[in-house]
């Protein structure tokens, strides 16, 4: 705001002061008897209370501390992928590093495989209805006493002398009880041999399995969750040993890998990991196209061709070959493998580094996967590099596989496939196109920033919903995409018995897809457009990033983050948007015009009154005066300058500004008090367009800070040199506001967008 129009809006609490100085204090009355108290429950108090305390693992910067640890589990493997029986075997010898400075007397493993078994407890507790429909093989497995016979079956487990260490199972976890303290600062050595029956995903819903294609008879493998993984022991949750219920993904320790995995001979295959025996599983003519796509950087190179994947459609063989992978700091090792398997690859530069990015899928999924599933991997790998830190690892593989969109360090899995014809929708190619931007994305959050996703499922869908949803502006303008502010208006104002606030655990939602994927990108996106602006936000956002890279972030590291890195108090938006299911709506309550006077108005003259002042004992000053006020006179208008009426605003200008500042000053004709209202219980900023008379517009953000001293309404007077002729608050539909019909002055009859959808849909 301009000298001119400070020196003018004189508050009235400024003549509450100097009447103080002048007379006696009002009478005090009995008409507002003082309330009995309560704990502070203003929006903008602090997250003390709700924040684990800062330690010497976990700073108040939101940085790891001087005394972070983590532990490091190291897997040697071999495994068999029986084709003919859809069966895994597989032994593993395992090095537990104890960098903790707590003695342990066991370790938890994750036996994910069990949720599949028969007594599985993730089926008693699953309620419901019969489903739309059944598969045979699923109708028999439900209703007709044979169900799948899934989940781990442990051979044995022994150390390093061949002596069995006790193990209890307990559904989807099992507790090794060591022989002897692990001291700490110590590691330890086991070796597990297992085997399970793979579930056919189609039938039975999974993260991983096989997809059986009836016109070939061949099998295409998705395999994960495929051998006991080692628990996470931290400074925050100890053991995360929370039993696996399908939901809640996984919460995974960092280390290193040798993997050999034997397929039949006719399989192609790619995993976590680096290939260590590429020239003896690739033909001549494959490795020599492989040598040519690592030089690739504008289109991708075919590795397998259709025509060879149709052959080995055919072949069936009963030979067999090993494919060697070893990988370093990845929290995870999944693998895919069929013969059907087309393979393409591009290369990407990152400084002296080569990144390549590859798709695997078979000819039900061409053309599309040809024309765009390698392209996008690029354009993924680049958008969240710029965003947060470089692509760590030296590929990055897309599966087709159908109904799944799941993710593992350097692998995913995506749907989508084109009509038998080779036709396919624009639907189907953008759903393509936006399921492989996120299961690819998922290599930072949660693959390399590593966060506990048993607990907190939105620390990493939502923050790679958010870079997705960016990833997608960048790549086409007006791709479809989902996580905008506006399309949670109709999930954040349903049954609030069936919502949850984002901090929940995450078997215990509602709504998973909003809950953890939607609300916190549309958080994330408000904060980014018009709390924190673009420049701080990226700042602290791809700070968080890099001080948590192949470390295990906890809510309260990014919260804090967030704030350190910006210099911007966020605590009442975490309460708001993390931590409760309120709701924002704001809205235009009043509009008044006022004209300026040196008249003192009559209120003024009832004050000086109750003060026992005469008006001769006032100041000068300057009044605003409604229009709809008994002081306002028509002629009040015609003083287009006010500086030529008033003697006493032109002997403060000529005393305190030079003619050239005087020239610069905006001499406001109009002035305006706005009264907006929130009848919602989130605090948000009050964005707001003014139109004028001769058809210009202009924008303002009031902080969200503007709520701090009155949770109900606020007024700001607003001068201006044009008339104003309409106001607009939200017009960009970015705040979340769940009503918009109050958003307008003057008042427009306008439906919400839920209520125009179900008018729609009768």
């Amino acid at each position: 705001m301009n000298k001119f129009i400070v020196s003018i809006l004189i508050s009235f609490s400024t003549l509450f002061a100097i009447a103080q100085n002048h007379g006696k204090q009002p009478e005090k009355t009995d008409e507002n008897p003082v309330k009995e108290g309560h704990y502070n429950i203003n929006k903008f108090k602090q997250l003390h209370e709700e924040l684990a305390t800062p330690n010497a693992y976990r700073t108040a910067s939101g940085a790891p501390g001087y005394a972070y640890y983590q532990q490091k589990a190291d897997y040697k493997i071999e495994v068999t992928l029986d084709d003919k029986n859809q069966k895994i075997f597989g032994e593993a010898t395992v090095t537990y590093h104890n960098n903790s400075p707590d003695p342990l007397d066991y370790l938890w493993v994750q036996l994910d495989q069990n949720i599949r078994s028969k007594e599985s407890m993730s089926k008693k507790i699953n309620g419901g209805g019969p489903s739309v429909g059944y598969r045979p093989q699923k109708f028999v497995q439900e209703f007709m006493g044979k169900p799948f016979d899934g989940g781990f079956k442990i051979g044995y487990i022994k150390d390093l002398n061949g002596n069995d260490i006790k193990y209890t199972v307990n559904n989807t976890m099992m507790r090794l009880d060591l022989p002897e303290t692990l001291a700490p600062k110590s590691s330890t050595v086991f070796k597990i041999k297992w085997w399970y029956n793979i579930n056919n995903y189609l039938v039975a819903r999974g993260r991983s399995g096989y997809e059986h294609f009836d016109e070939d008879g061949n099998n295409l493998y998705i395999i994960a969750q495929w051998f006991p993984r080692m628990a996470v022991y931290n400074d925050v949750e100890g053991w995360q040993n929370k039993q696996y219920l399908g939901r809640g993904e996984f919460t995974l320790v960092f280390g290193d890998y040798d993997v050999r995995i034997t397929t039949p001979s006719d399989h192609v295959l790619e995993a976590t990991g680096v290939l260590q025996n590429r020239k003896e599983v690739f033909t001549k003519e494959q490795f020599k196209r492989w040598e040519k796509a690592q030089k690739s950087f504008d289109k991708p190179v075919i590795i397998v061709t259709q025509k060879e994947a149709e052959a080995k459609e055919k072949s069936f063989s009963s030979q067999t070959k090993t494919w060697h992978f070893k990988a370093e700091k990845v929290r995870d090792f999944a693998f895919s493998s069929s013969r059907k398997f087309i393979y393409d690859a591009q290369a990407i530069k990152f400084g002296n580094r080569t990144v390549m990015a590859i798709s695997l899928y078979p000819k039900e999924g061409n053309p599309l996967w040809e024309e765009f599933s390698t392209k996008t991997v690029v354009h993924t790998i680049e958008s969240y590099s710029r965003r947060t830190f470089d692509y760590p690892y030296h590929k990055a593989i897309s599966i087709n596989a159908k109904q799944q969109g799941m993710e593992y360090p350097m692998i995913c899995w995506n749907y989508g496939r084109s009509r038998p014809d080779g036709t396919y929708a624009e639907r189907t190619r953008t759903g393509v196109i936006g399921v492989i931007i996120h299961e690819v994305g998922h290599n930072w959050f949660p693959m390399v920033v590593n966060s506990d996703e048993r607990q907190w499922g939105w620390m990493d869908e939502g923050l790679n919903t958010f870079c997705q949803l960016l990833a997608q502006e960048e790549l086409e303008k007006d791709f479809p995409t989902r996580g905008y502010p506006k399309d949670l208006i109709e999930y954040m104002t349903g049954d609030q018995s069936k919502i949850a606030p984002i901090m929940s655990q995450h078997e215990a939602v509602f709504n998973s897809g909003k809950n953890a994927y939607h609300k916190p990108t549309a958080g994330l996106y408000m904060l980014r457009e018009f709390i924190m602006g673009h420049e701080l936000f990226d700042h602290a956002f791809k700070t968080y990033a890099n001080r948590w890279k192949f470390k295990h972030p906890s809510t309260a590291d990014f919260f804090r983050t967030m704030e350190d890195a910006s210099g911007v108090d966020l605590d009442w938006f975490w309460r708001g948007w993390f931590y409760t299911t309120d709701v924002n709506d704001i809205g235009i309550k009043e509009v008044k015009q006022f004209v300026v006077t040196d008249k003192p108005t009559a209120r003024v003259k009832r004050m000086a009154k109750a003060y026992g002042m005469t008006m001769e004992q006032f100041p000068k000053m300057l009044y605003l005066v409604s229009k709809e006020s008994d002081d306002f006179k028509p002629e009040m208008l015609d003083k287009t300058d006010p500086s030529k009426d008033f003697e006493i605003l032109k002997d403060y200008l000529e005393k305190n500004f030079t003619k050239e500042e005087q020239a610069q000053l905006k001499n406001s004709t109009y002035f305006y008090e706005i009264v907006f209202e929130k009848k919602g219980g989130l605090v948000m900023p009050i964005l707001v367009d003014f139109v004028y008379a001769d058809g210009t517009r202009e924008s303002f953000n009031y902080p969200a800070e503007i709520w701090m001293r009155n949770d109900d309404e606020v007024r700001k007077v607003f001068p201006s040199d044009k008339e104003i002729v309409e106001i607009i608050i939200d017009a960009k539909l970015i705040t979340a506001d769940v009503d918009t019909r109050n958003n307008h002055w003057p008042k427009k009859e306008t439906k919400t967008k839920f209520e125009k959808f179900k008018e729609t849909n009768k």
